[in-house]
């Protein structure tokens, strides 16, 4: 039995090279070189391809719609601001009771003569104007009236309708409408 020593198996790689052509030799090593870098790298490669499997889920995902900026409430300064400012003008409450009778007559209605109350309220700084009126018209044209009566004077309200019919086949209506008319107090120094 022969022993190989380590200058033995040394001599021997020596004469094997020597054999081999070098561009073969070259080639073997890059070779070898490139399947060792591929398998170096290939944990890297499967996170890449998770990385982008998860990007293409995202994708597909609908885009998130942001909320409407909402403006912030009114603070209450401002709301008594629009309070005072939306009042009517207690100079000017003769005309406004104009502007009702001539509403009442383009809806053709007849307006007998009505009842006024007039009050002060110190505390809110304004003052209220009642208005009783009795009408006489169709259904349609005291609602249409006063529909009318609440678009053209914001600082009214409607506080009362009361409807009466002597016979059932009666076209026509006797009304009583309360309207009151919330005006500014500007001779007590109301804000507006």
């Amino acid at each position: 039995m022969k022993t190989i020593t380590a200058a033995g198996l040394l001599l021997r790689a020596r004469l094997a090279l020597g054999r081999i052509n070098p561009m073969l030799a070259l080639a073997v090593v890059l070779v070898l070189a490139g399947i060792g870098a591929q398998l170096a790298l290939l944990p890297a490669r499967e996170q890449l391809d998770r990385d982008y499997e998860q990007a293409r889920r995202l994708a597909r995902l609908p885009v998130p719609v942001a909320p409407p900026a909402v403006a912030p409430p009114p603070s209450s300064d401002q709301n008594l601001q629009h309070f005072y400012a939306t009042l009517g003008d207690r100079r000017g409450v003769e005309r406004q009771l104009k502007d009702v009778f001539a509403l009442a007559a383009k809806h053709g209605l007849s307006l007998s003569q009505g009842e006024y109350r007039s009050a002060q309220d110190r505390n809110a700084k304004l003052t209220t104007y009642q208005v009783n009126l009795p009408v006489k018209g169709s259904y349609g044209a005291i609602l249409g009236f006063a529909l009318d009566v609440l678009r053209a004077m914001p600082h009214a309200s409607l506080d009362d309708v009361a409807f009466r019919r002597d016979a059932i086949g009666d076209t026509g209506v006797e009304a009583r409408l309360r309207l009151t008319f919330y005006l500014s107090a500007a001779t007590t120094g109301a804000p507006r």
